[in-house]
């Protein structure tokens, strides 16, 4: 039989154990949820058990959030692969914009709907079923890494990779946690936009004021926070922010009918900035506001507030530095605070850029084995303007290693965001293609 078939025999038996998985409700930012976190952490232990598995476990760092590891021994002359993907999940928002409940499994046409599905379940579900293809002895070493906070900034990894260095290294990692370039396309990420945030308080006042005897005198911290926020970009959009770094963009067209149709950008909306689309999404910093602290509207009264905060999200391009990044958007708010308004600016998390080699022998083997799990479609190069923190923590920790970043979601999959969901065919096409490249590395060690 051949791979393709052992791969779509495994297939039901992997989407019946991710559906299962599905149902854990493991958000990491939720500290209601720990137990949840550890009973998704303890599932995929038994799955990978059932493999046979020699050595599998729970590990964390410091106390943080469960991860799992499990070593599946390389035959003698082979190279070691590391398997990474993250079962943690972003909170589900509101159930109400969902059109399946969040954390039920649900196939709808060609997809399947679910918190995790695609971000990243699916990628252990990729890892899962090509192991299963081999028995559980897979043609190479195999290490499978399973991390439970990356959805909050990955606390931990740095201390599992200087605490347990040895357990991680291999000669490829493949990080299943990126996007596809669209459904039945695939792509390897190469580069990844880093991340710079931080909260911001505005204080004009020590104790509220009747707005009717003060205001036009007083400036209250609501109006004085919106007027600094205000100069974060320039009339058409483009960062404001001195200092922040512009990385070279390829010739790859985005169309504008499909950005508008994926992004979901009203009609009469405007685009903001300048540059070619995937120049703005992947290569040019963003900054956004993504939280405000301040009055209720149906809470408000005629009031000066004294005291607003919200907190600022900075998206770092490739190459540039995110402590630098983040020194530059602190130095701006400081510096543009209007009428003297006392600010405090608190960082709150900094992840930094990723530019990923894909060169050499594995990186080959990789592209020939998605072509052709993909029918002949050869895979889009493609950045991503979101941060995925373990690339730079393998990269440093391994600097000889061939990293590759492969993908189970596709535009539509809406991670993070509510109707999250995984194409079925693009899943079965991911565990082909993990499998034939896994079986090709075995080729190269036997070559070398």
């Amino acid at each position: 039989m051949s791979l393709r078939d052992q791969v779509q025999t495994q297939i039901p038996g992997v989407l019946a154990d991710l559906k299962s998985l599905i149902t854990i409700e493991s958000v990491s930012a939720d500290p209601a949820r720990a137990a949840e976190v550890e009973r998704s952490a303890r599932s995929i232990v038994r799955l990978l058990e059932d493999l046979g598995c020699p050595d599998v476990r729970v590990m964390r760092a410091d106390g943080g959030a469960p991860a799992v590891i499990g070593h599946f021994p390389a035959p003698e002359g082979m190279p070691t692969v590391c398997l990474y993907a993250h079962h943690d999940v972003q909170p589900e928002g509101e159930p109400a914009s969902w059109r399946t409940p969040p954390f039920v499994a649900t196939e709808v046409e060609d997809r399947l709907f679910g918190r995790g599905t695609s971000d990243d379940k699916g990628g252990f579900g990729v890892h899962l079923a090509a192991l299963r293809v081999f028995g559980g002895k897979p043609p190479v070493g195999v290490t499978v890494f399973v991390e439970g906070d990356e959805e909050v900034g990955s606390v931990g990894l740095p201390g599992l990779l200087e605490e347990h260095r040895d357990e991680f290294a291999a000669d490829v990692f493949v990080i299943t946690d990126s996007c596809n370039w669209a459904v039945g396309e695939p792509a390897f990420t190469t580069t990844l936009r880093g991340l710079a945030a931080c909260t911001v308080e505005v204080r004009t006042l020590d104790h509220a004021l009747h707005s009717g005897v003060y205001g036009g005198v007083v400036p209250d911290a609501l109006t004085t926070l919106c007027r600094m926020l205000a100069t974060l970009h320039d009339a058409k959009g483009n960062v404001a922010v001195a200092g922040l770094a512009t990385a070279y963009a390829p010739a790859l067209e985005y169309p504008e009918d499909r950005l508008r149709a994926e992004s979901g950008i009203l009609d009469g909306v405007d685009w903001i900035g300048s540059g070619s689309f995937v120049e703005r999404i992947w290569y040019k910093p963003a900054v956004s506001v993504i939280a405000l602290d301040a009055t209720p509207v149906d809470k408000a009264s005629n009031t000066l507030i004294p005291v607003a905060r919200a907190k600022i999200s900075a998206r770092v391009a490739p190459g540039d530095d995110a402590k630098k990044a983040l020194a530059a958007l602190i130095a701006h708010l400081n510096d543009h605070a209007p009428w003297g308004a006392q600010v405090t600016v608190t960082e709150t998390e900094i992840t930094e850029p990723s530019v990923i080699d894909f060169t050499g022998p594995y990186a080959e083997a990789a592209r020939a084995a998605f072509t052709q799990a993909w029918g002949g479609v050869e895979p889009v190069f493609v950045g991503q303007g979101g941060s995925i923190p373990m690339v730079g923590d393998f990269g440093k920790a391994f600097p000889d290693a061939t990293i590759l970043v492969t993908a189970v979601g596709d535009p539509d999959s809406r991670a993070h965001g509510p109707n999250e969901s995984l194409h079925l065919g693009d899943f079965e096409a991911a565990c082909l293609a993990e499998t034939l490249m896994l079986d090709a590395f075995a080729q190269l060690g036997l070559e070398g």
